[in-house]
């Protein structure tokens, strides 16, 4: 096993090497200085303190340790991260340290820094916020995912503006990461039991500050060279690569999260690609209670939250089901001992369970597996209540299932040195370790002055951060050094400056700008009110279209007029979209309706004053206020060509005649008075509202709090509570055919409906059902729903009763539904069972 303990290191500065391993530092920055002093040049280049650690003599270790001022900073720093590592932390304060004992949080991809390049997009992005702020706010959590040897694909624009991919290798002894400890000290190693072999996965742990990130890999010596590259590449295309990836982080994850926090209680699958978690989790409850599999579910599933990003139903990863036999059939610690049929156990990832030929989706056996499932903004909530409502055969979409909780993003991992200290001033050092509730107050007071003179800082920076960018990347195509020189004129430090940073891809509508061409030019070159454009994004490496699009505007900055205006910089990863939302004075972001789940980068430009033009989609679809922002697209146009046409001309038009006359429009003092007015709303009203701090704390009260709760429940006492509950579904579903709704009476008085239904139970207990008068709702969007009161019983009937209730005259009497659905305390229905029956 390789040592990555830095034996070399002195005695006096040994605690250099906990500074470098700590992640903390990716938003912490009160040892940078430290890092500069150690070695300049490859502070300046690689922001990476391992990697500076990995490359330093032991002459300049020597030195260092013998200097007085060097070694006192250092103590400093140290006894600064055992103060922050040993503080109980704003949970436990708030909540007590035992109402949750454990989150395990999966993801396929985590987005800490560039030193542990292990995601692709917002997905990994807000992974790593979640784990940064879990560490700030004292949460219990922990984070599993897979080391890539190879990761996401590099970005490199050739000579032709045409996007190339380079795969450049993650070796973990470069990686601020060590070998996970098992309880008896060796290198904790999971087996995972494939057709014919045992894979072997070795166990990395990234610390995160108070939190771990541990991270399986399957490039062991011993594997076979095809088994040691499944955790080779982030999002394999093949789709038994992908399907064992996905096999790896659900199953041999639970077993990661067994080995090293036992008492977890709370398992949130960020995206359905750690599905195999539910299966998992169950058959681990199931070996220990002797249970059935199925009354094991009924316990585990209590436990597991399941978050959705995708905006459409296409972008689930689904599974041919001979490609899941394959598989399945040697998964002898796991459905071998579940004692379930192998197409019961296919049933879990199908809309209809009984279709045999439909594939199998992840996402299915993620909702189907989670207590509580969430979308990631307000309108997504609504978008994939749609998409999952085959899974809930008659039931009315609007309860199906699935809320939401809006994303956030940890403001400390984003904000500028000027930003911060501004922030600081006002609001303390402590801000975002604790519930962000007061802080729009607080940093509502700062003066006109102050935020402009914060803007100019961020821009400024930006551009000479984006110049030496673009030389750098001219150079490497092969550009003539007079070529080169050019770089140093683009952009204007006194200009407004538009950012755009997405993946360039057809919904996003990266190329909206360029509708209108001569319109787009004539904005930019403008005399007397100018704009500037800083792109960056990666297009897929098989979407050509999204690559054409790139293309499109490299073209465009290539020509002289527009060179000084519009810079695409290339490789778009965490150190440039932090410069850029430091930087930019106006976010666009222009997806088509309503594909945007939620759409974090916007977000990010906040608590550095920049203000967001967006499509009404996402988040900014909640956050927008006219005071803060601008809006694009209120309304649906049902043709992709016609509403394409109308966003770009409502964009032009705002940037023609607000964003530029706003920005411009200076008093005696050349401080835009207006301008500054917008910033100072967005900075204190939706910084705070869109911080990750908000997004964990929902988290904790809406959903891991209950979720524990129902979990000690159902689990407690060997788990009796679910075996009960397993048992009373099966009852349940034996006999709902035989449920029959009668015919209603009808009477009105007293501006009121009067119903009056019988019910024939059949042989479910009266308890164990809810009948209710349903309507669909009007305008205000909610439905009606009514408890109709049990009365007596209908003579010479098995099991019938009479159900009464009234509902306002105002609605017409043929609004209103008589149904019946199971009713159980604990039970969520119906996210847990689903039957429903609706009178005829």
């Amino acid at each position: 096993m390789p040592e990555f303990s830095l034996a070399n290191l002195p005695e006096d500065v040994a605690s250099l090497g906990d500074l470098a391993l700590d992640l903390r530092w990716t938003w912490s920055h009160e040892a940078d200085a430290l890092w500069q002093r150690i070695d300049g040049k490859a502070w300046t280049q690689t922001r990476n303190p391992w990697d500076i650690l990995q490359a330093i003599s032991s002459e300049r270790l020597g030195s260092l340790a013998a200097d007085p001022v060097f070694s006192a900073e250092l103590a400093r720093l140290a006894e600064a991260r055992a103060a922050y590592l040993g503080a109980s932390g704003w949970f436990a304060s708030t909540y007590g340290a035992d109402a949750l004992k454990g989150i395990a949080y999966f993801c396929m991809e985590f987005g800490l820094d560039e030193a542990l390049p292990l995601y692709a997009g917002g997905l990994g992005i807000l992974a790593g916020d979640y784990l940064k702020t879990a560490s700030d706010l004292g949460l219990p959590a922990i984070g599993v995912g897979l080391l890539y040897s190879h990761g996401y694909f590099r970005q490199v624009i050739d000579a032709a503006g045409w996007q190339q991919e380079t795969y450049p290798s993650n070796d973990p002894g470069a990686l601020p990461i060590s070998p996970a400890r098992a309880a008896d000290g060796t290198w904790l190693h999971i087996p995972l039991g494939l057709p014919g072999r045992t894979l072997r996965l070795r166990v990395w742990q990234a610390r995160v500050g108070r939190v771990s990130l541990y991270l399986l890999d399957a490039n062991h010596t011993l594997n076979s060279p095809a088994d040691r590259g499944i955790t080779g590449r982030l999002y394999e295309a093949g789709a038994e690569t992908r399907f064992l990836q996905e096999l790896v982080l659900g199953i041999g994850g639970w077993r990661v999260v067994e080995a090293v926090a036992p008492d977890t209680e709370i398992c949130h699958l960020n995206e359905g690609h750690a599905a195999f978690v539910v299966i998992e989790r169950a058959r681990s409850f199931e070996r220990r209670s002797g249970l059935s599999f199925w009354a094991a579910l009924w316990a585990t599933r209590a436990g597991n939250i399941f978050t959705t990003h995708t905006p459409v139903e296409s972008g689930f990863d689904r599974f041919a089901p001979a490609l899941v036999a394959t598989y399945a059939r040697h998964f002898e610690e796991t459905l071998g001992e579940t004692n379930i049929p192998f197409n019961e156990f296919l049933g879990l990832g199908r809309a209809d369970p009984d279709d045999r030929s439909e594939p199998f989706n992840m996402a299915y056996l993620a909702l189907r597996g989670a207590g509580r499932s969430i979308g990631v903004s307000r309108q997504h909530g609504e978008v994939s209540r749609r998409i999952f409502q085959p899974l809930f055969p008659r039931w009315p979409t609007r309860e199906v299932p699935v809320g939401h909780v809006t994303n956030g993003v940890h403001v400390p991992s984003w904000d500028s040195p000027d930003a911060d200290r501004l922030w600081t001033a006002s609001c303390g050092k402590e801000r975002w370790r604790c519930a962000p509730d007061a802080l729009a107050d607080q940093i509502a007071g700062l003066s006109d002055e102050e935020l402009w003179a914060m803007r100019g800082v961020g821009r400024h920076a930006l551009i000479r951060s984006a110049r030496r960018r673009l030389a750098r990347q001219l150079a490497v195509r092969g550009h003539p050094p007079e070529s080169v020189v050019v770089s140093e004129q683009v952009l204007d430090p006194n200009i407004l400056t538009l950012g755009f940073g997405r993946r360039f891809t057809d919904y996003k509508r990266p190329n909206l700008l360029l509708h209108d061409a001569p319109r787009l030019r004539n904005l930019l070159t403008d005399p007397h009110r100018p704009a500037q454009l800083v792109l960056a994004g990666k297009a897929h490496p098989a979407d050509d279209e999204g690559k054409r699009m790139i293309q499109e505007w490299i073209e465009l900055a290539r020509q002289p007029e527009l060179r000084p205006r519009i810079v695409f910089l290339e490789d778009y990863d965490i150190y440039l979209a932090q410069e850029m939302v430091q930087g930019v004075d106006v976010w666009i972001n222009t997806p088509r309706r309503p594909w945007e789940a939620c759409g974090t980068s916007g977000m990010k430009v906040l608590v550095n004053g920049g203000l967001n033009l967006s499509v009404l989609d996402g988040w900014w679809e909640e956050a927008y206020e006219p005071d803060a922002g601008w809006a694009v697209g209120d309304d649906d146009v049902l043709d992709p060509a016609a509403r394409d046409g109308r966003d770009a001309t409502t964009l032009y038009d705002l940037l023609e005649n607000q964003v530029l006359p706003a920005f411009y429009a200076r008093d005696e003092g050349g401080v835009p008075r207006e301008w500054i007015a917008r910033v100072r709303s967005s900075l204190s009203r939706l910084t705070p509202a869109y911080s990750s701090g908000r997004m964990v704390q929902e988290y904790i009260d809406r959903l891991y709090l209950p979720a524990a709760g129902e979990f000690r429940r159902r689990s407690g006492g060997n788990g009796a509570p679910a075996a009960e509950m397993c048992d009373w579904e099966a009852q349940l579903r034996r006999a709902w055919p035989r449920l029959h709704i009668g015919e209603p009476e009808i009477t009105q008085g007293d501006d009121l409906w009067r119903f009056t239904v019988p019910i024939y139970l059949g042989d479910i207990g009266v308890d164990e059902v809810r009948v209710e008068l349903y309507a669909e709702p009007q305008c205000d969007g909610t439905a009606c729903v009514i408890a109709m009161v049990r009365g007596a019983p209908i003579y010479g009937s098995i099991n019938g009763h009479v159900y009464t209730a009234a509902a306002t005259a105002s609605r017409p009497v043929e609004d209103h539904t008589v149904r019946v659905v199971p009713a159980r305390a604990g039970v969520g229905v119906p996210a847990e069972l689903g039957l429903i029956l609706w009178q005829k």
